[in-house]
């Protein structure tokens, strides 16, 4: 007998769509600052890409403990342990403070060496070092903002995202009109004043998580009106989901980080492109990372209320959900690109230079959807460092890709966007293969 999957397509999209909701406005972000100083200059328009990739491999650090948090969080939820993942969420928060600062001590120590040694222009290093300096002081913010994202996505109470990321950006907003162009009496500051108002937006998001969760959330089901005492046992049970999420997100955006050295290396306009694309891809990222982040919260719930098997079922009807936005979005940009492009930048060079790299990121997003939410799907079920170990084979090919054909042969920046094409087909193939064989049943966490 067939069983019945408990959460049906109106399920999963209610989940889904206040993840998407947050992601998009989240992305917003990106935007504003990539379209802010796409009217600066080329100069802060390069260094804001390589800054952003840079700052970001570092973030995921923290991001992959909250994910891993969040798979714990999910499964205790789906066994109705609820006042366990208020514990869980004190520990993770405890952590991410600690690190937090560990890696703005450690990035002033080391960024300036790091950032003008990778770099070959020394314009573009100095300017993503002014931005770099500023943006990590909003880790401690930002970090803590990640467990409380885990929390509510782990509990599938998803709406208080959507209303955070409305907060956030519009503040961001505000501070970038303000900050790098100089109103209301303050400097024009410019690539450091994005980083400022990126910083203070994450301030106002959390500000604004700690309010909501004291006025309108169960703290008592959920034990979070209880003081803790921290065991590093716990700490430790934690860890050993988290630390496979945290190595494999700092290993996949720092494999994206030298894609854009590479890059780099194809010259200034070339950069310049390739932080416009980086930034249009945002749009569809997050419609992919949205139903994978339901998937992976989904799939650990589903596991902890005793359906493992009707997981595979589920992954497949959070793939069909997905492809209803993707899909138009996708032809909307392949045949309106240089207004999407018009978006970000108004100099009529890199305009025409990123319709091609934009249509082949359009053709990579076909594989790169179902891509994510397999790939979540396997984290759902606790295999974390299985999961690490897949995406490390596929990064493997995607570097040896831009060191030997990007840095190789220099070719026009279009080619260097298949880099995307051959990620996504090989971890859709080890991630499908992997489910489909069943080895992921029963992993206790």
């Amino acid at each position: 007998m067939v069983k019945t999957l408990p959460y049906s397509y109106h399920h999963i999209w209610k989940v889904a769509y206040p993840i998407l909701i947050s992601l998009i406005m989240e992305q917003l972000i990106g935007m504003t600052d990539t379209a802010f100083l796409g009217r600066v200059g080329e100069v802060e328009l390069g260094a804001s890409a390589i800054a952003g990739v840079y700052c970001m491999a570092i973030f995921v650090a923290g991001l992959g403990f909250g994910l891993g948090s969040q798979i714990i969080i999910a499964r205790r939820n789906g066994e109705g342990n609820y006042k366990e993942t208020g514990n869980i969420f004190y520990h993770g928060v405890y952590f991410l403070l600690g690190l937090a600062v560990v890696i703005i001590a450690l990035s002033e120590m080391i960024s300036p060496w790091a950032l003008h040694r990778m770099v070959s222009s020394p314009e573009i290093a100095d300017a993503a070092m002014d931005y770099v300096r500023w943006r990590l002081v909003g880790f401690i913010f930002a970090f803590v903002t990640v467990m409380f994202r885990a929390f509510y996505v782990g509990t599938t109470q998803t709406k208080t995202l959507t209303l955070n990321s409305i907060v956030m950006v519009l503040s961001n907003v505000v501070f970038n009109w303000i900050l790098v162009f100089g109103h209301l009496g303050f400097p024009a500051l410019g690539i450091a004043g994005a980083a400022i108002g990126s910083t203070l937006a994450e301030l106002v998001s959390l500000i604004f998580f700690i309010v909501y969760t004291i006025h309108k959330t169960d703290c008592e089901k959920y034990g979070l009106n209880r003081r803790i005492d921290f065991s590093w046992s716990k700490l430790g049970g934690i860890l050993s989901i988290s630390v496979w999420t945290m190595i494999q997100n700092f290993l996949s955006v720092s494999v994206w980080f030298i894609f854009f050295l590479c890059v780099e290396h194809l010259g200034e306009r070339a950069l310049a492109v390739s932080n416009v694309v980086r930034s249009i891809s945002g749009f569809v990222w997050v419609f992919a990372s949205a139903f994978s982040s339901t998937c992976s919260s989904l799939v650990s719930n589903l596991i902890g209320e005793g359906h493992q098997d009707t997981a595979m079922r589920l992954v497949r009807r959070v793939i069909k959900l997905a492809y209803v936005p993707v899909i138009p979005l996708l032809v909307f940009f392949c045949i309106f690109p240089k207004t999407v492009i018009g978006i970000y930048t108004d100099i009529p060079g890199i305009t025409d230079g990123s319709v091609s790299s934009l249509w082949v990121l359009c053709g990579a997003y076909i594989f790169t959807t179902p891509a994510l939410i397999c790939f979540n799907a396997i984290s759902g079920t606790g295999n974390t460092r299985t999961a690490f170990g897949l995406e490390a084979v596929v990064l493997v090919i995607y570097t040896a890709f831009c060191v030997l054909i990007i840095n190789g042969l220099k070719p026009p920046v279009w080619v260097a966007w298949f880099t995307e094409v051959i990620y996504a087909v090989a971890m859709l193939i080890v991630c499908g293969l992997y489910l489909k064989s069943g080895r992921w049943k029963g992993k206790a966490v």
